[in-house]
């Protein structure tokens, strides 16, 4: 019991960090400030997937596709309204045409009293009731066309692509299965937004504030960086009597991603 005790405060003094000269060296790994859920927007089989778990991607980068089967019905539909409508469309013309040909010649007849005021209304009304189906129409062609078009958007969401420079961390789709809208499919931690996640022990915080600056290292890249302390989360790990701390980097000359140890140095 007393080597397990001895091991255990061990373990917490190399996680929470060391204080030397003023200084505070703490351990951590680096961790992605912004992750990505990527789901389809639309329901249907999964054609291909050009990714795995660990795939480092770039913007515009294809993840996976979903078959068109069920938009190439809706496309063919749409046409097939915007046939319609435009038949529906020209009838009405024509006939708009014919009655206001036929008002003039009995709007001369009537000068001549060769023809009665009252067949004169009824044309008149006949004329006003094609011109508002021709209105009508040419709504219907313009609500049509709308629609074609919102199906053809929709190709552009059957190809999944990477919104920008990421690694996949988590997969959950393979090909030939059943794509849902909003279920998730990948999630993607975006690498311009790394951060290094630590923790320090309760008793050091007190000399460590947010915007303080640190020497960060990445040993396994090579990369020293300077940098800060982002923020000092306000909740305790209750078993180590520890608070979660994230520190700003750059790595100019070396690719650093989630999961690689680094190191902090806080107060040098």
């Amino acid at each position: 019991m007393k080597s397990l005790h001895v091991k255990a405060l061990m373990l917490v003094f190399i996680t929470t960090g060391a204080l030397q000269a003023g200084s505070l060296t703490l351990s951590g790994s680096v961790i992605s400030e912004n992750q990505k859920t990527i789901s389809s927007r639309y329901m249907g089989f999964v054609q291909t997937v050009n990714v795995n778990e660990g795939d480092v991607v770039k913007k515009g980068d294809l993840l996976y596709t979903i078959d068109s089967k069920e938009v190439d019905t809706s496309l063919a539909q749409s046409e097939l309204a915007i046939s319609q409508a435009e038949i529906s469309l020209k009838m009405y013309e024509n006939q708009y045409q014919n009655a206001k040909l036929n008002l003039e010649r009995y709007q001369r007849l009537l000068e001549k009293d060769m023809v009665s005021k009252f067949e004169v209304e009824n044309l008149e009304l006949s004329m006003s009731n094609l011109k508002a189906m021709v209105e009508i129409a040419i709504k219907q062609v313009s609500q049509a066309k709308q629609k074609r078009q919102e199906v053809q958007n929709q190709y552009q969401y059957l190809k999944v692509k990477a919104p920008n420079e990421s690694v996949v961390i988590e997969k959950h789709i393979k090909a030939g299965e059943m794509a849902l809208s909003g279920v998730p499919t990948l999630v993607l931690a975006d690498l311009s937004a790394l951060r290094v996640s630590t923790e320090i022990a309760e008793s050091y915080l007190g000399s460590v504030k947010v915007g303080d600056k640190a020497r960060v290292e990445v040993p396994s890249i090579g990369c020293i960086s300077e940098g800060k302390v982002e923020a000092i989360i306000p909740s305790s790990n209750p078993m180590a009597h520890t608070f979660r701390v994230k520190l700003s980097f750059t790595c100019k000359d070396a690719k650093a991603y989630p999961g690689m140890y680094a190191v902090a140095t806080v107060g040098e």
